[in-house]
């Protein structure tokens, strides 16, 4: 940590997510495929999708301003924003710069992370260094996601996975040393790279009447791979970042994972011992929302009073890349 006399802490947490449902029976309707097969393999009962010619910037945004109205700050007062997504409203400019415009948020910089699913915890430890180094006094970092614009509804290993929704914490410094970020991990293995993707429109594959021919605009994954990896590097990190702060399971409050697949979260779980009181689910109602996932997690966990001040707190995550990485905390309100 850069200054041992600041620690970083979450001081608020803000959420959106939209009204449509999309129910594992209307896509029954949509595809073959039918609740049994989804809610066993997965987990996920229905996911929230963004109607409209609205962006990822629409969801952020009000997550950002719930955080704003609840604390009762002026945006003025925010120095920067970390925008975690990977979908962005557009390839230039970046989200964030939406983001900024349309809170007023005059006197910030900003700028976006794209880390998969992996994005919120890469964002949130880099907001963590602003802090703890004694640059920055409020970071928004905002996880959120519109994947149903990169989603083929004609393809049923990806379609009944992913949702909508947008989530964002505030983060602070504080100065008693009895809460805040204790410590966090993150991996990178590029090997992993080939089995998620979105191969259309970068600087390799630009858009072309090919790319779009060949549906290389949307989510492209080797689903059995993905999921052993995730099994294995999820539950490799949570169980790393406990052993080396000398805590186990029994000492955490509650355990947010990404919401990708409800068995992966259970293994992750039970590689530390976790009862399920110990770990938050609600990949039922949201599906996986990527970037939103953890933070999402975390504003109803806070929302249904299971965390308060000094519980200690681990995300963990599994993203494109691949990439992972935990963070371990102690909650500050």
């Amino acid at each position: 940590m850069a200054n041992k006399t600041i620690k970083a802490i979450i001081s608020g947490i803000g959420h959106y997510v939209p009204d449509y449902r999309l129910t594992n029976q209307d896509l029954e309707k949509m595809i073959d495929t039918n609740d049994e097969w989804i809610t066993t393999r997965t987990g996920i009962k229905e996911r929230r999708i963004l109607k409209g010619e609205k962006g990822t910037s629409y969801m952020a945004i009000r997550a950002a301003q719930e955080i704003l109205n609840q604390k009762n700050i002026s945006a003025d007062e925010i120095d920067l924003i970390i925008m975690a997504t990977v979908t962005p409203d557009m390839m230039v400019p970046i989200t964030a710069a939406y983001v900024q415009k349309e809170l007023d948020a005059k006197n910030c910089w900003g700028f976006d992370l794209n880390m998969g699913c992996c994005s919120f915890v890469c964002a949130f430890i880099t907001a963590v260094q602003f802090i703890e180094n004694g640059t920055y006094k409020k970071v928004l970092v905002i996880g959120a996601d519109k994947m149903s614009s990169i989603i083929d509804y004609q393809d049923r290993n990806t379609c009944i996975i992913f949702g909508d929704a947008g989530a964002a914490v505030l983060v602070e410094p504080d100065y008693s040393m009895e809460v805040g970020v204790v410590d966090y991990m993150q991996h990178l293995d590029g090997e992993g790279a080939q089995f998620l993707t979105v191969p259309g429109g970068g600087s390799l594959y630009p858009s072309s009447y090919s790319t779009i021919d060949q549906n290389m605009h949307y989510v492209h994954q080797k689903g059995n791979v993905v999921f052993k990896y995730a099994v294995k590097r999820m539950g490799d990190v949570t169980a790393e970042i406990l052993s080396k702060n000398n805590l186990t399971g029994e000492d955490l409050t509650l355990f947010i994972p990404h919401q990708a697949n409800r068995r992966i979260i259970d293994s992750a779980a039970k590689r530390i011992g976790l009862n399920d009181d110990k770990v938050f689910i609600n990949i039922d109602r949201y599906g996986n929302t990527t970037s939103a996932s953890i933070p999402l997690g975390m504003y109803e966990a806070y929302k249904q009073n299971r965390i308060k001040r000094k519980d200690w707190i681990l995300m963990s995550a599994f993203g494109a890349g691949f990439s992972w990485g935990s963070v371990l905390l102690r909650w500050a309100f």
